[in-house]
This record gives C-alpha cells, sequence and structure tokens, in this order.
C-alpha cells in the first residue's frame, strides 16, 4: 500500500505469540512493541462464549487504558471489539497488572481527543482511516469498582 505516511512495523512478535510472551514475562517481552506501549486485552467470545486474548496497542487517560479497534484499516471492525460490545466486562494486562475492567466505546469531544493521544502514540492510525470508510472505534477500558 502507498500511504504517504505509513511506517511497517516489525511483526516478528505479533499476535498469540506476543500475548504468550507477554503473559510469561509480565510485560517484560511485549509491553514495548515497535516504540508503543502494548497491553493483553481478554474479552468473552460474542458468539462462543470462549475466552479470547490480544495483544493491542495503548495509551493512558488518568487510571483509563485506551485502545483503537483499528484493525489495519480493515472494512470491518475485529473480533475483540465485537466481543467487548456484547460482553463490556473484560480483563486487562499492563505489565504484571492485571485487573477488571469495563469496555464503553468514546464518543463526541472524547473520541476526538483519544484518538489524538492514541495517534501520538501509533501515527498509522491516521493512515488507517484512509483504507476504510468506517469510523474506527477508541474504547476506553475503566477498572471496574
Amino acid at each position: 500500500m502507498s500511504d504517504s505516511n505509513y511506517t511497517q512495523p516489525d511483526i516478528t512478535l505479533i499476535g498469540d505469540d506476543h500475548v504468550a510472551q507477554y503473559e510469561a514475562t509480565d510485560g517484560d517481552v511485549g509491553y514495548l512493541w515497535n516504540g508503543a506501549t502494548c497491553l493483553v486485552l481478554t474479552t468473552t467470545g460474542a458468539k462462543s462464549g470462549q475466552t479470547r486474548k490480544t495483544a493491542l496497542i495503548c495509551g493512558f487517560d488518568g487510571d483509563a487504558c485506551v485502545v483503537v479497534a483499528s484493525m489495519g484499516g480493515a472494512p470491518k471492525h475485529p473480533s475483540w471489539y465485537h466481543n467487548l460490545v456484547a460482553n463490556p466486562t473484560v480483563r486487562v494486562q499492563v505489565k504484571g497488572d492485571r485487573f477488571e475492567a469495563v469496555a464503553r466505546t468514546a464518543e463526541g469531544a472524547e473520541r476526538d481527543r483519544l484518538w489524538k493521544l492514541m495517534t501520538d502514540i501509533w501515527p498509522n492510525y491516521d493512515e488507517y482511516t484512509k483504507r476504510t470508510d468506517r469510523v474506527i472505534p477508541v474504547v476506553v477500558l475503566e477498572r471496574a469498582q
């Protein structure tokens, strides 16, 4: 793809391997990925009810974690996003800190502010918007009380 500002990431650590190494090392391996901070998100499958884990680039807004459902600008939302919309109670791991959280999709001015936060961390998100007609969701993960 000829996106002018797109930076090709190093994908030697990706997918299930990223999750496994992150969990095994409390994030010593995998917290930083291509210079961006990451977390492991555990959702419950919307259809299957099974546990699903995904490593995602994250930002922080106060005590909340922020992730972006970009899937590289694909035409559809990623499965993990569909899962948390159906089942918003999730598990999060940031380095060695594991906690339950409630997920919600940011909207309006909050989304705009958090989009900027996330594109400062991962500028490719702006390029992904050029690949899709969908509005890419920004998700806030708030620690459960």
